[in-house]
Order: structure tokens, then C-alpha cells, then sequence
């Protein structure tokens, strides 16, 4: 499995932990360092059997031969890259016959309520080029060859959490947030943290109205 812009490698570690063998990418050298050492030590721990690789690289020359993966994950990545229809091709295009390709992008309407609310949450460095629509976002990956197989919203909770940050005008978690800021991040750490609370429940049933990622399952024929 191939985690294209694994960022801090939560969806890497999670598929090491289910058996697979992981290859986690990203263009940040740190965040590379990072997720070596998280895998390194959980197969230290026994907390998975496959192998892994760490690549620092770049989503528009994936240094790896065609139809190589079974399975790619590229969640919240494409939003950051300007030529997002050659990023496209380049998942397709390492991705298997009968892979299954997961691409997640902030959903379009919680997106705008950020772009109006802040000016600098669209134009800092390394942010947002641009708001998908879903629709289009579809049409763009079965253009490729994909086939969209299924969909769903998620993260409902954290709309309301990046709609604070950007009327507080604080979009870097430094500890110097406003009050408010940080115990609902500390809110959201909670809920990750413990599956079964009540808050999930809430989230899961808020998705389909304001969920903040739209998540696309595609399949290449």
C-alpha cells in the first residue's frame, strides 16, 4: 500500500497494524523521519508483520513502475498541488489492475466558509490551491480510467473547529491559541482517543451534513 502524502503517517501505521506492507511518501523530509521511526518501532513491538518504506518524493514523479500498488491512499493532499490533473495520472498510473485507489479532499461548502472567513488560511504557504467540488473531482479520476465505487463524507466535528480558527485568525497550533481553540482541539484528541464515546456517535451522524472531507473509493478496471 502506497500512502501518498502521509504527512505524521496516521493511515501508515494504521495499515501497517492490519498486515500491510506500507510505503509512505511525502515532501517533507521531517515528516518522513517521523513515520520511519513510528514504523521501525512497531516492528520492533510486533505490531505488524509486513515491510515498509519511507520516501521523501513528490506526487507529480511517484519514483516507483507502473501498476506497482494494490492499494493507494492520497487523503487531504490534492487540494495542495497546482497540477493536480498530472498528480491524478501519476496514482493511476502506479496503482495495479483491480487496485483500489482512496482519495479524501476538504468537502466543498465547509472549504468556502473557511476562504471567506480568512485570507490567510487560502494564501499561506503550503495551503489550499483550490476547492473541489465533488462531482468534478469524480469526473477529473474517471476520466483516468477509475471507476468511483463509493463514497461518504467525514469529520463533521472539525468543521466547526477550523471555522474558530480562522475567525481567530490562529491557524498554527503553537500553544498560543485562543482559549476556546484549544480545548476544542483537546476535544478532538479525546474523541480519537476513545472510539466508543458519545461524540463519535454525534460526528457520524452530522457527517452527511457537515462533514469536513469528502472521502472517493475508486477502483481501476
Amino acid at each position: 500500500m502506497l500512502d501518498v502524502g502521509c504527512g505524521r503517517g496516521r493511515h501508515a501505521f494504521e495499515a501497517f497494524r492490519r498486515g500491510a506492507s506500507v510505503v509512505a511518501l511525502d515532501v517533507e523530509g521531517e515528516a518522513i523521519k517521523y513515520v520511519r521511526s513510528v514504523l521501525a518501532l512497531m516492528k520492533e513491538q510486533g505490531e505488524g508483520q509486513g515491510v515498509f518504506l519511507c520516501v521523501k518524493g513528490d506526487i507529480l514523479h511517484l519514483p516507483f513502475p507502473d501498476g506497482f500498488f494494490q492499494r493507494i491512499i492520497c487523503a487531504e493532499t490534492l487540494e495542495h498541488v497546482r497540477e493536480d490533473r498530472r498528480a491524478m495520472q501519476e496514482l493511476v498510473r502506479v496503482l495495479a489492475p483491480g487496485g483500489r485507489l482512496a482519495v479524501t479532499v476538504p468537502r466543498y461548502w465547509p472549504e468556502r466558509i473557511c476562504w471567506a472567513l480568512s485570507t490567510k488560511y487560502r494564501r499561506q504557504p503550503g495551503g489550499h490551491v483550490r476547492v473541489y467540488k465533488g462531482r468534478e473531482l469524480v469526473e477529473a479520476l474517471e476520466s483516468l480510467g477509475l471507476r468511483l465505487v463509493a463514497h461518504h463524507y467525514a469529520h463533521s466535528l472539525h468543521s466547526p473547529y477550523w471555522w474558530l480558527r480562522c475567525l481567530t485568525g490562529h491557524l498554527e497550533q503553537d500553544g498560543k491559541e485562543p482559549l476556546v481553540v484549544r480545548l476544542y482541539h483537546r476535544l478532538l484528541v479525546w474523541d480519537i482517543q476513545h472510539p466508543s464515546s458519545p461524540l463519535r456517535r454525534l460526528e457520524e451522524a452530522l457527517d452527511p451534513l457537515m462533514g469536513k472531507s469528502l472521502v472517493l473509493y475508486l477502483v481501476k478496471p
